[in-house]
């Protein structure tokens, strides 16, 4: 029982530490809930999905828990990972190859999320509620992405980044 409690606070506290939480798509069950379920089939593509996610949810971190795409729709409150795995879950919803992004800093115990996509034959993604391309081109790579995001967070620099597809796996790692 020691052995439990122990652990129970250890995973409080590193995800604490991490800033966002993680939620893990595998596990999630599609909710019986009608009005849900419609909003998931409008969303039929990743630009309509940030563009939803802007005009309806909040950014809130969530140092302890990561919830569903459900529950996130829900509250309308949010953190990055969250929102990146409602746009992954419904993108993949669609058909969609989606992946998501967790970047590391050097010097901050704070990490963060994007959501990418699969879309003619290159690489969009969202952050936080806000969608990207490339303006006329999609982008190559998710080094590009990952790049191209840290311009925004100018007092922290690159550590690495690790890539997982929608089952979890990890597809690629980066270095600074």
């Amino acid at each position: 029982m020691k052995k439990i409690i122990i652990l129970i606070l250890l995973t409080i506290f590193l995800s604490v530490l991490s800033g966002c939480g993680f939620y893990n798509l595998s596990n999630f069950t599609l909710p019986d809930d009608l009005e849900f379920l419609e909003v998931v089939k409008e969303l039929d593509s990743p630009q309509r999905i940030g563009d939803y996610m802007q005009a309806n949810f909040t950014y809130e971190l969530h140092k302890i828990y990561a919830p569903d795409p459900y529950i996130l729709w829900k509250t309308k409150k949010g953190d990055c990972n969250d929102f990146s795995t409602f746009g992954v879950f419904v993108a993949h919803y669609h058909g969609y190859e989606t992946y998501q992004i967790n970047i590391f800093y050097i010097a901050s115990k704070i990490t963060h999320f994007l959501a990418v996509y699969v879309e003619n034959d290159g690489l969009s993604f969202t952050d936080n509620q806000c969608y990207l391309n490339n303006a006329e081109d999609f982008f190559n790579s998710f080094r590009e992405i990952v790049e191209f995001d840290c311009k925004d967070f100018r007092d922290k620099e690159l550590k690495k980044y690790i890539v997982k597809n929608y089952e979890n796996n990890i597809v690629e790692e980066g270095y600074k």
